[in-house]
């Protein structure tokens, strides 16, 4: 199949409609699977590929001109975060998650992220004060929806990265990675930005106070609520 007849297949133009923007010509670049790796991982991320659908590897490779050998390389990795799977007959598909494998990464976060952002407290600067307040003040004003999971996820990290823990913040980052689609969902479809909105500022006020332990139960409090709300809306969903 040429390129031209691939880019005017229906599948292929709905699948992977998010990664044009991204698509270059990586044929003479040394990291071409670690590109591919970055535009795989946020469209999985973004929920443009869905849990279920399969990553087509001659699609991807024509997309950015390669043989199919950094595609794969770039699918290992996605398969070692548990982001993609392989399934006989199917190949790379991306990952569901179970209920319980949910409240397993929701439990890390819980115990993680409110000690994370008290070692952070310690050593945090005005500028992070600063950008962390941007990031809230942004999530606030933000009508478009298809930015909350971003600005959201920016405004966790600025906070959590003064911590001087780059092993707890990798944990952090690949735990968030698997849910962060249904951290997504959650926040449109559960109408849980007025909450998030109150729960950012009140986290970000007492950082700002040096306040570390109220931060940190702030946090816990938040993730609690954010776990609650959305499988709430999944076993209602599952019911309908």
């Amino acid at each position: 199949m040429t390129i031209e007849k691939v880019r005017k297949n229906k599948e292929f133009q709905v699948l992977y409609a998010g990664m044009k923007d991204r698509a270059i010509d990586l044929g003479k670049i040394a990291s071409s699977s670690d590109i591919i790796f970055d535009a795989l991982r946020d469209e999985i991320i973004n929920g443009n590929l869905k849990a279920g659908e399969s990553i087509r590897q001659e699609y991807i490779a024509k997309i950015f001109n390669v043989s199919r050998i950094p595609v794969r390389e770039a699918l290992k990795r996605l398969e070692a975060q548990g982001l993609v799977k392989n399934e006989r007959y199917k190949g790379a598909i991306v990952s569901s998650l179970s209920d319980d494998e949910i409240a397993e990464i929701f439990e890390i976060r819980r115990n993680l992220e409110p000690l994370v952002l008290k070692y952070s407290i310690e050593n945090m600067t005005q500028e992070t004060l600063e950008l962390a307040r941007k990031y809230c003040d942004a999530f606030g004003a933000e009508e478009d929806s298809s930015k909350w999971g971003d600005l959201n996820r920016q405004f966790h990290e600025t906070l959590y990265r003064d911590c001087q823990r780059p092993y707890h913040l990798k944990i952090i980052g690949e735990a968030i990675d698997r849910i962060d689609s249904y951290i997504r969902a959650q926040l449109v479809l559960t109408k849980g930005m007025g909450t998030a909105i109150k729960e950012h500022t009140e986290i970000l006020n007492a950082c700002e106070k040096g306040d570390a332990d109220r931060a940190a139960a702030l946090t816990h409090k938040h993730i609690a609520d954010s776990y609650s709300s959305l499988m709430g809306y999944l076993r209602k969903k599952s019911k309908d």
